[in-house]
């Protein structure tokens, strides 16, 4: 045990003690009660084999890329890194809508059916419409894109995600002039999703963007993962994936999209403002008040690699943000 590397307190805690600061807070807890060990380590690490529900093992349908492999890594739609093992993107997450358990996720949301699941885009559009998974394909055959996801905590994978980019839907539904922000709803059934009965966090899970960030072709509305359709504890059957901002802005299992004026409410900048920005842009000079952004994990790699700007994704997103400054505007 002693030759597994040991990761720093100072940038990492168990998510379980930080993310529930009620809990936290209540318990009484310190955060030198919390040690950095071999069985932290293994926390970002698991081995446990998830095994795919046979309801989503048929391949999706996927759009066969018209660009070369140079052309795709050069837009962002690949990234030159091997992939996270499927078991543990399976294994491993965050979906406090069943569990705040990253390890009990996949058996917590086992049983989640999404039979049927429409999708209400609304609000400033001129066409505005109720979207089954089938009919969002319709739209834009899925794509796959592989992406970094790097999660506010400081672990990182690489996913291979399908689905369709969200421009495609908006532009299907023609926002109006008024219209300078985009508005994301969980679904709110805590008897389909039993961590909807906890109090961590005000239901439903909200989420939004600038209509700009919205309509960047990086920015999918994802019905899969390697190449089958959306897992449960993954956010079956659609979620938001944006890979240059944290990971609490994917939002996942989404029930409804609103175009709205003004800048909407997100649930973790609810929760606590200073802690988790409405942009949340990954950037490694902005650390959390309590640790540091400037390294992150890669689940199933041993030791740390230094976090990029924007995520890697510099290049393709950072004129979106010409003239703000990213350490205010966090």
């Amino acid at each position: 045990m002693d030759d597994i590397p040991q990761i720093p307190e100072r940038e990492i805690t168990p998510p379980e003690v930080y993310y529930n600061r009620r809990s936290w807070m209540r318990a009484g807890l310190t955060a030198g009660s919390v040690l950095a060990t071999a069985s932290l380590y293994r926390w970002f690490n698991p081995d446990v084999k998830v095994e795919v529900p046979p309801t989503v093992k048929a391949p999706l349908s996927l759009q066969k890329p018209l660009e070369s492999e140079a052309e795709l890594l050069a837009r962002g739609w690949r990234v030159n890194e091997p992939s996270t093992a499927e078991h543990r993107i399976l294994g491993y997450n965050n979906f406090y809508e069943f569990t705040t358990s990253k390890y009990d996720v996949a058996d917590a949301a086992a049983d989640f059916k999404t039979d049927g699941w429409k999708v209400i885009v609304d609000g400033l559009v001129n066409k505005p419409g109720t979207f089954t998974i089938d009919e969002l394909h319709v739209i834009s055959r899925p794509q796959e894109r592989v992406y970094r996801m790097r999660c506010v905590e400081a672990w990182s994978m690489v996913i291979p995600w399908a689905g369709l980019p969200l421009a495609h839907l908006l532009e299907a539904v023609e926002p109006t002039s008024d219209a300078k922000y985009v508005a994301f709803e969980t679904l709110f059934d805590p008897s389909r999703m039993p961590g909807q009965h906890s109090a961590v966090l005000d239901w439903p899970y909200v989420e939004g963007l600038r209509l700009d960030e919205a309509m960047h072709p990086l920015t999918l509305l994802a019905t899969g993962l390697y190449r089958k359709p959306m897992p449960p504890q993954d956010g079956a059957p659609v979620r938001l994936v944006i890979p240059w901002k944290y990971g609490f802005k994917g939002i996942k299992s989404i029930v409804r999209i609103k175009l709205v004026a003004d800048q909407p409410p997100t649930s973790w900048n609810q929760y606590a403002s200073n802690q988790y920005g409405f942009y949340a842009n990954v950037n490694p000079d902005v650390d959390h008040p309590r640790w540091s952004q400037a390294t992150e994990q890669r689940i199933g790699e041993l030791g740390r690699r230094n976090t990029l700007f924007l995520n890697g994704y510099e290049e393709q997103v950072a004129g979106l943000y010409s003239g703000m400054d990213l350490r205010e505007n966090f």
